[in-house]
């Protein structure tokens, strides 16, 4: 069952109550979340005709860094099959654009809005952090999949010592809701978990985007102007459910909840990640194709609820019956 109001002289239907839930103490008017990079700042998305924020539980903004950025040289984007890569290498005007023009012009009765943090070093991430804090953000996701200049380069969430740094130094600094953004480029996503709990994350975001790359044959050279690049889309789908059934191994005995994200373009794929135990589920890649697939996926989940006659979303949660006998091996 759904309700509607006139807006702007064409009916938005909003989601149905079923589907509200909470989110690291935030209400969700359902549980898709949009993520980072998709949708800029919020305001592009919000212009194609039908759409509201209220289809959506939070909006995550691109990632913001403390300076502006230009990103990579291009080609920045590059369609593979059945996915995208991309090496936008953020882009972006800063935190201080970002808060003061930026923020005042977005709608936060709509829906919650989420600020992706990024830095280069743990100095930028705490900078980026205190901006954040004293503006009207909802909450705050922290992209620890940036290199860190000082150590060479190496992302920090692909350390698990780093990872809990970063998230230990930017609890401290706010109260606000801190999600991090968990890379599956990384040996053991299960420990780095346990650290970002134990550094004080209210939520974990899993994942990232898996790193690839794409040559043109004729000139026997990288496509994209980073060489390598995030790879996106439903190619993905099937690893980046793994890794959020192993996240929630750990974080589901300390309440952490998760956005799980990857591929989803469909409800079933919704529907597979939060019985694998997502809290949330993170749409990007398939909006550039498939711009309206969030009043689709809201209705087919409510369906699936009300079907085998579940009473709200944590009902569905989590739900994966694994026999805890059987000895699950690699391969």
């Amino acid at each position: 069952m759904t309700s509607s109001v006139n807006q702007n002289h064409y009916d938005i239907v909003l989601p149905d109550p079923i589907l509200r839930t909470e989110f690291c103490g935030m209400d969700f008017a359902s549980p898709i979340s949009l993520l980072s990079g998709c949708v800029g700042f919020g305001e592009e998305y919000t212009r194609i005709a039908g759409f509201s924020n209220r289809q959506v539980g939070s909006i995550c903004l691109k990632g913001t860094t403390g300076s502006p950025r230009l990103g990579n040289a291009p080609h920045r984007i590059y369609e593979t099959p059945m996915g995208m890569l991309n090496a936008i290498g953020l882009q972006n005007p800063g935190v201080d654009k970002v808060v003061q023009d930026y923020l005042p012009n977005l709608d936060f009765t709509e829906t919650r809005f989420i600020a992706n943090v990024c830095g280069s070093t743990l100095e930028e991430y705490m900078d980026v952090v205190r901006k954040f804090d004293d503006s009207p953000i909802d909450a705050m996701e922290l992209n620890i999949s940036c290199p860190n200049v000082k150590e060479g380069g190496v992302a920090f969430g692909n350390d698990p010592d780093m990872s809990f740094r970063v998230v230990e130094a930017c609890r401290k600094l706010t109260k606000k809701p801190l999600i991090t953004k968990l890379s599956p480029n990384q040996t053991d996503i299960q420990e780095s978990a346990r650290r970002c709990i134990e550094a004080g994350t209210d939520g974990l975001a899993v994942i990232n985007t898996m790193m690839g790359m794409a040559i043109d044959i004729h000139k026997r050279e990288p496509i994209l102007g980073n060489v390598q690049g995030g790879l996106s889309g439903p190619a993905i789908k099937p690893i980046a459910l793994l890794k959020v059934w192993q996240v929630y191994q750990v974080a589901r005995d300390h309440n952490i909840p998760i956005i799980g994200q990857g591929g989803i373009a469909t409800v079933e794929d919704a529907i597979e990640f939060l019985i694998a135990g997502a809290s949330s589920i993170g749409i990007g890649t398939g909006l550039f194709y498939q711009p309206l697939m969030c009043s689709t996926i809201n209705a087919g989940i409510a369906d699936y609820l009300r079907k085998h006659e579940m009473n709200s979303l944590h009902d569905l949660i989590g739900s994966l019956e694994v026999d805890t006998n059987r000895e699950i091996k690699c391969g």
